[in-house]
């Protein structure tokens, strides 16, 4: 009983002093905050991509009505090309629920939109995102271009990789590099998955800035201490629309 007792202590003991794995991922009034982002993507086809942009263009203000549109963009680099991606912006799940109801019965925007633009789709995909506890919304000052870049990471989750990636994408920013919008992380479709909205003024300040990063050994020191974790990455250039709420 002794013997027991003791090896019970020494194991509570370890226990106690055993390094606590956590994340600021998930630490934070934001993570109990409902608020969440959609991340919308239509793959159009060829023929159709102005006629879609046109119909949306004239009819937003229907679609605005139901919730708030962060963004809207066209795909210019990166994967598929004649696709949009767009970002919608709800209190919680049953706000997104209300909307989608109040839609479907929405026979102005069933009909001026909806209808007759479902033709001209391929396929759609929805993805449900938080935004990290450390990061807030940051909307541009002025007109530019977007990289939506797509960390898949290892299992494990934010307690596992978030730190370092908190690091890697600060290390950017506070040296100048590029501006952050957004950093994104998925709740509802890829798991372990990371979403990064830069903005630049162009597509060459943007690559400019990138070949700077790195040759500069703080940005290497902190990618390279982040890419432990990383299983693929992706990016897209995006160009906002003409009716996107982020220029």
């Amino acid at each position: 009983m002794l013997a027991l007792r003791s090896g019970l202590t020494r194991a509570l003991a370890a226990r106690m002093l055993a390094p606590q794995v956590y994340s600021s991922f998930a630490t934070g009034p934001r993570q109990y905050d409902g608020t969440f982002y959609e991340f919308r993507t239509y793959y159009l086809k060829p023929s159709k991509m102005n006629e879609f942009l046109e119909n949306f263009k004239k009819n937003i203000h229907l679609r605005t009505a139901h919730s708030e549109l962060i963004g809207y963009w066209s795909v210019e680099f990166g994967g598929r090309v004649n696709k949009v991606f767009h970002i919608w912006k709800y209190d919680n799940f049953a706000h997104r629920t209300k909307v989608r109801q109040a839609l479907a019965k929405d026979k102005e925007w069933q009909e001026r939109f909806l209808i007759p633009n479902l033709a001209l789709i391929d396929k759609q995909e929805s993805e449900i995102t938080y935004l990290v506890p450390w990061c807030k919304l940051e909307k541009p000052s002025k007109e530019g271009v977007y990289e939506l870049a797509t960390f898949q990471m290892k299992p494990g989750g934010p307690a596992l990789w978030g730190d370092a990636f908190k690091r890697a994408v600060h290390t950017h920013v506070n040296l100048g590099y590029t501006k952050l919008v957004g950093v994104f992380h998925t709740e509802y479709g890829e798991l372990n998955r990371v979403h990064v909205l830069w903005w630049n003024e162009s597509a060459d300040s943007r690559a400019a800035g990138r070949h700077r990063s790195h040759e500069d050994p703080r940005v290497v020191a902190a990618v390279r201490e982040s890419v432990n974790f990383l299983e693929s990455q992706q990016n897209m250039l995006l160009i906002p629309t003409s009716f996107s709420p982020l220029k």
